[in-house]
């Protein structure tokens, strides 16, 4: 089990920015693929953004493709999502989760509020 740790969140306005970053234990990191997922209240969890192990190949949901950004610093086993002229249906809580062998694992989530 991959342990999890994600920040960044906060509150911002309509048209801001934010960078959430995703730490994560093991020593094979490289090997995990990484991914961004959100969650409203009584909302299943969506898919946000999804990069391989090497950070060559990144997918996106098509409601952030142009204004998020996922990478990783695998020197650092930390993986970010920055976050570009966000709007207030951005507003979640947002999730880090690795794919490694089979299996996932999430982190605790972070809250990004994005007020009108």
């Amino acid at each position: 089990q991959v342990q999890l740790v994600e920040s960044g969140g906060g509150l911002v306005q309509a048209g801001g920015s934010l960078r959430l970053s995703c730490v994560a234990s093991g020593r094979t990191f490289n090997r995990y693929t990484m991914a961004w997922f959100r969650q409203a209240p009584e909302k299943e969890r969506e898919f946000v953004a999804t990069i391989s192990w090497g950070g060559g190949i990144t997918n996106y949901a098509d409601s952030v493709k142009g204004r998020f950004t996922i990478s990783r610093d695998n020197a650092k086993n930390t993986a970010y999502l920055q976050m570009n002229s966000l709007k207030p249906e951005d507003t979640d809580v947002y999730y880090c989760a690795a794919d490694v062998h089979g299996s996932r694992s999430w982190g605790q989530g972070t809250q990004v509020t994005v007020s009108s």
